[in-house]
C-alpha cells in the first residue's frame, strides 16, 4: 500500500513539473500557429499606414510589437532598450501595444524605462503582417517593409550570433548584405496576439 501511495505521489509530482515546464517553457519554443486569416505581407511591400506615425525626419522605423502578459515580450526588454540606446539616433523607435487589456503610454514607458512613442493601434499589426509578440519590424525610409522577424532565435535575446534584428537594422544602416539571418528569423514564436496564448 505504502508503495502505490508513493508512486501515486511521484507520478502526480512529476505530472506537475511537466506541466509547469509546458506552459512557463516549451510552449514559447515552438512555432506560434498562423492564424486562419492571415494575409502575409513581404519584405519591399508597402506599408503606408505608417506614413502618419512616422516623425518626418527622415529616418527609419523600429517598430516593436509587444504584449505585457507575455513572458517571451517580458523577457524581450533589456534588448528592446539597448537597440534603442545603440540606434535611437539614426533610427525611430515606436511600440506597438498588443493586448486585450487597458494600458497607457505612462506603463509602457516606466517597463520599458524609455520615453519612446508608444502605440496602440492593433491595425498596424495586420499592416506589417504580425500576428506574435515580439517581434521587430523595421519600415525604410520609403514605408516599405525592410524586416519582420525575431529578435534573437533564444527566448532570452542572449545568443550574440542570432541577433536578427539587430543584424538587420546594421543591414539597413550600413548597406551591408543580411548575413547570419536565416530561416527562424523570419518563423514566429512567442505569444499569440491579442492575448497571450500559444
Amino acid at each position: 500500500m505504502r508503495k502505490k501511495v508513493l508512486m501515486t505521489w511521484l507520478m502526480l509530482l512529476f505530472g506537475a513539473i511537466l506541466f509547469l515546464f509546458w506552459n512557463n517553457e516549451w510552449k514559447y519554443s515552438l512555432p506560434t500557429p498562423v492564424p486562419v486569416n492571415y494575409k502575409p505581407v513581404g519584405q519591399g511591400a508597402p506599408v503606408d499606414m505608417v506614413r502618419k506615425l512616422a516623425p518626418k525626419n527622415g529616418k527609419p522605423l523600429f517598430l516593436h510589437f509587444f504584449n505585457p502578459a507575455c513572458p517571451c515580450s517580458r523577457f524581450n526588454i533589456p534588448h528592446v532598450q539597448s537597440l534603442v540606446k545603440q540606434y535611437g539616433g539614426q533610427i525611430n523607435f515606436a511600440i506597438v501595444v498588443i493586448s486585450d487589456k487597458h494600458y497607457t503610454e505612462e506603463d509602457i514607458q516606466k517597463k520599458f524605462d524609455l520615453k519612446v512613442p508608444v502605440l496602440f493601434d492593433s491595425s498596424i499589426a495586420a499592416a506589417c503582417g504580425v500576428y506574435s509578440t515580439p517581434q521587430a519590424v523595421i519600415i525604410d525610409t520609403g514605408y516599405k517593409l525592410y524586416y519582420r522577424g525575431n529578435y534573437n532565435r533564444s527566448r532570452y535575446c542572449s545568443d550574440k550570433r542570432t541577433e536578427y534584428a539587430r543584424m538587420a537594422l546594421e543591414s539597413m544602416l550600413f548597406k551591408l548584405p543580411s548575413a547570419g539571418i536565416d530561416q527562424f528569423a523570419y518563423k514566429s514564436y512567442g505569444c499569440r496576439l491579442p492575448s497571450c496564448t500559444q
